[in-house]
């Protein structure tokens, strides 16, 4: 997905044609007025996009009706608008400063307390599951050994993850628990970007900012920061290295998609690929 073809989706959807691009990832989010508009990908491509919209407005109500501070949806159901998913939300106010990892950590403990909701119904952190299609997506833009490297690994990862035994109670995390996945605003940190919310291991959420520090050169003192609010170092379990060896996998294989178009995203994923063949832990990643 592009921009231009965001813009013909609002278009249709008879929303502003001059709405702000804000962000252009998995969706593409606009600013217009007080509201925010997240376009999601063709869903003929993927048909689960237009179900996971749906399951994102839904949560932000049961977060709301639980004192979660976290994003509030506009519309009470996503559309479906020239086959891509269509939400809207409530635009937050100005953030006071950007966010840091201690920030979100009294999020998550505040989410890692709750019991899952009676519906919406949540679904497993299928943290691998879209590698399939990030892979088919890159096409012959990737040599068909990391392709298949790749999906080796995914198999491999999702084999032992299915034997862990968590140190905390399973139940509903956030599933990409990033600082950029929060908002400051003047009455304190809101949580945003609910699409992955599922239920399962909330070692999950941890292990995010733990592989920042390590890949993404995250600095040690923010983590440290971030483990002592939570309370924790998901550093200490004896499962870390396997979901961090599963979200690897799932970052390469997503920075896979945009190889065709973008040369800058090839390189990237063609130096992530060597590490992990080399089994160089230290080796960073960067943005493309």
């Amino acid at each position: 997905m592009n921009e231009a073809r965001a813009r013909e989706v609002l278009a249709a959807a008879g929303l502003p044609g001059g709405a702000e691009l804000v962000a252009l990832g998995e969706n593409a989010v606009f600013r217009t007025g007080g509201l925010v508009v997240k376009v999601g990908r063709d869903a003929a491509q993927a048909p689960e996009l237009l179900e996971r919209a749906e399951r994102e407005v839904a949560l932000a109500a049961w977060l709301a009706d639980a004192g979660v501070p976290a994003v509030r949806a506009a519309q009470g159901h996503a559309r479906a608008v020239l086959g891509h998913p269509v939400t809207l939300w409530h635009r937050l106010p100005d953030a006071t400063r950007p966010a840091v990892p201690a920030d979100l950590a009294p999020l998550l403990r505040q989410v890692h307390a709750l019991t899952p909701p009676d519906g919406p119904a949540l679904r497993r952190r299928e943290l691998l599951g879209g590698v399939e299609r990030w892979l088919r997506l890159a096409g012959d833009a990737i040599e068909p050994a990391d392709a298949a490297y790749l999906r080796a690994r995914r198999d491999g990862f999702a084999a032992q993850a299915a034997d862990l035994t968590p140190h905390l109670p399973p139940g509903p995390i956030h599933g990409d628990a990033l600082p950029r996945n929060v908002h400051v605003t003047a009455e304190g940190p809101v949580l945003v970007d609910l699409e992955t919310f599922s239920s399962d291991l909330r070692e999950h959420d941890l292990v995010v900012l733990a592989l920042s520090r390590d890949r993404y050169g995250l600095d040690p003192a923010a983590y440290d920061a971030f483990t002592a609010a939570y309370g924790w170092d998901v550093r200490e379990w004896d499962g870390c290295a396997v979901l961090r060896g599963a979200r690897e996998t799932a970052s390469c294989a997503w920075v896979a998609q945009h190889a065709p178009a973008n040369p800058a995203a090839l390189r990237e994923f063609e130096r992530r690929v060597a590490s992990l063949r080399a089994g160089d832990a230290a080796v960073r990643w960067y943005p493309f």
